[in-house]
Order: structure tokens, then sequence, then C-alpha cells
């Protein structure tokens, strides 16, 4: 009867592959681009998550907020950020559908903050060049909250890209959210988010 003999090689190769797959996972992970986490959009208005006051809410449709878009600061975006876009989207509007609030782009790389009411149709209080696009109240500028009376909380999700180019071109003050998103396709170095809720 033969008898079979482990090899004392086999424990020691696995425990030096398993040291070796370690190693590169960890120098994969050093390589990922830092600012793609590092990437944060606040506002002072509200939290994340946060219930977003009502003079930021819309005027019209029943709603009687002041439709000023709140203060907006960001930190953190890759090196390589030439521009900003910016959108706002309410995924629970129309059954799941969703509705564009805000629609913003051409924003410089140099800035790290939109003032409050930077949403205004006239587009005053926007940084020099960046544009704002079609919303689905049918007009460019932002457009507060407005859900049906007795939803849920919709949630308003604050979107900011990191673009690797100075403006998109094609992109006018007709251009809609599903519009800008198919511009931006390659472009995108990096994105952050921030979420708010209001129901009424």
């Amino acid at each position: 009867m033969l008898t079979r003999h482990r090899s004392p090689q086999r424990p020691q190769m696995a425990a030096a592959v398993a040291v070796f797959v370690t190693f590169i996972l960890m120098v994969c992970v050093s390589q990922l681009p830092a600012a793609a986490s590092s990437f944060k959009l606040t506002s002072p208005a509200f939290k994340p998550g946060g219930t977003i006051p009502h003079h930021f809410s819309y005027h019209g449709y029943g709603c009687n907020g002041e439709n000023v878009s709140p203060e907006l600061r960001w930190s953190g975006a890759p090196s390589a950020t030439k521009s900003y876009a910016l959108t706002v989207f309410d995924p629970d509007a129309q059954k799941g559908v969703g509705w564009w609030h805000w629609v913003v782009f051409n924003i410089p790389a140099e800035t790290h903050r939109l003032a409050e009411n930077a949403g205004a149709s006239s587009g005053e209080k926007l940084p020099p060049h960046a544009l704002q696009g079609q919303t689905n109240f049918q007009s460019a500028g932002y457009g507060g909250p407005c859900p049906p009376v007795g939803d849920p909380p919709h949630h308003y999700v604050f979107t900011l890209y990191a673009l690797d180019v100075p403006e998109l071109k094609n992109a006018d003050a007709h251009t809609t959210g599903p519009q800008l998103e198919s511009l931006m396709k390659g472009h995108v170095l990096a994105k952050a988010q921030l979420i708010g809720r209001f129901g009424r």
C-alpha cells in the first residue's frame, strides 16, 4: 500500500501567493484617484439627507416657496478639472420617471461655491461663462421642490460633475438634463452628490 506524502513546500507556496496577491491589491488601490473619494458637495442650508427649507421650494403649481436655489460649496475635485456641471434631479417624481429641477454647466474650474439664488433665471449670480439649461418646468434656471400634496418626502439629488473640458460643445439654454448627461460622457473625472428631502 502506497502512502502519499504532502509536499512541505505547498503551504509555503500558498502563503507566498497570498502575500503577493495582497501586495498587488494594495498597489492597485493606491493608484486610484484620491480626488474621487475626497470630492465633496455640501450646503449650509441643509444637511445631507435632511429637509430642504421651504424657502428653497418652488413658487407655482400650488407651491408657495420663494424658488431660491440654496448655497452650494465643494472641495477635493481632481487636479485635472477644467470645469463643472451641476444637476438637481427628483427621482421620485412622476411615478419614478423623475423631474429635472436645475441644469448648469461650464462652471469655471476655479469656482468652489455657488451663492444662494445663483439659479435665478437671469443667470446674473452665476460665475462668468456658466450657463443654465432647460428644466422640466420648461425654463432655464432653478426650479425648487414641489412634490404632490400627501406624497412621502421626495429626494432631491444635487450632483456636481468635475469635467476634463473647459466647456461643453453644443450645450446651450435649451439643453435638458438627459442631453447634458449625454454630452458629458467621456469627460467626467469625478462626481459628488448631496441629497435633500422635501414634502408637503
